[in-house]
């Protein structure tokens, strides 16, 4: 049984996903040890204690340092003993200490096509805003293990998404969510659950694709 933490900073959409995924078994041998934010008013910690699932914030305003929260997080998600850490909309950068203790153990879900649209200042709404100022006609979202870089990790699994002419940043947004996002993280989770992931050579190796 793949025990996983899920880190959220907002609303939880992903967390959804990922909760009706194991619900309808499209996530097999998998189960939610913890939920953990650095934001006390994140929705998604309402939706874990709905679901019974311990739920913790730990936020940097509560440490005199950036050091000291990092110590504090690691140990926190320590105590839980997870094999995967899950950024669904984890707005935090992870200290490199736990990247390290953690290597390909931690995946990300990043709303476009890496490379595209990605790195340093691309997250939330200003990656659909990139896209549209480009005036790209494919996004998507990729679902990535997290290295040092920003979204710069072995990618696992993408999926693409149309973009439409009068999509604004909000509608593409949440089409990129629907068609893309809620659909291969739970997937992802599912192939690493069950040894259909492994790292080569810098590159993720997927197997059983169909």
């Amino acid at each position: 049984m793949l025990r996983i933490a899920v880190c959220v900073s907002g609303g939880g959409t992903n967390l959804q996903a990922i909760i009706d995924g194991i619900e309808k078994k499209v996530i097999r041998n998998t189960e939610i040890a913890v939920v953990i934010s650095n934001n006390p008013g994140a929705y998604a910690l309402k939706r874990a204690e709905g679901y019974g699932i311990e739920s913790v914030c730990i936020s940097p305003k509560q440490y005199a340092d950036r050091e000291s929260f990092n110590q504090a997080f690691l140990e926190k998600l320590d105590s839980y003993q997870v094999d995967l850490v899950v950024l669904a909309g984890f707005l935090v950068v992870l200290p490199e200490v736990m990247i390290k203790k953690y290597r390909n153990r931690i995946i990300n879900v990043h709303p476009s096509l890496i490379p595209s649209f990605c790195g340093t200042g691309y997250y939330g709404l200003k990656v659909h805003e990139g896209a549209l100022a480009r005036g790209v006609k494919i996004t998507g979202a990729t679902v990535h293990f997290v290295d040092e870089g920003t979204d710069t990790g072995p990618i696992i699994l993408q999926e693409p998404v149309m973009v439409e002419q009068d999509d604004t940043p909000e509608i593409l947004q949440r089409r990129v969510m629907e068609q893309a996002e809620w659909k291969i993280l739970p997937r992802a989770i599912d192939l690493i659950a069950n040894g259909k992931v492994r790292v080569e050579d810098g590159k993720a190796l997927v197997q059983n694709l169909e």
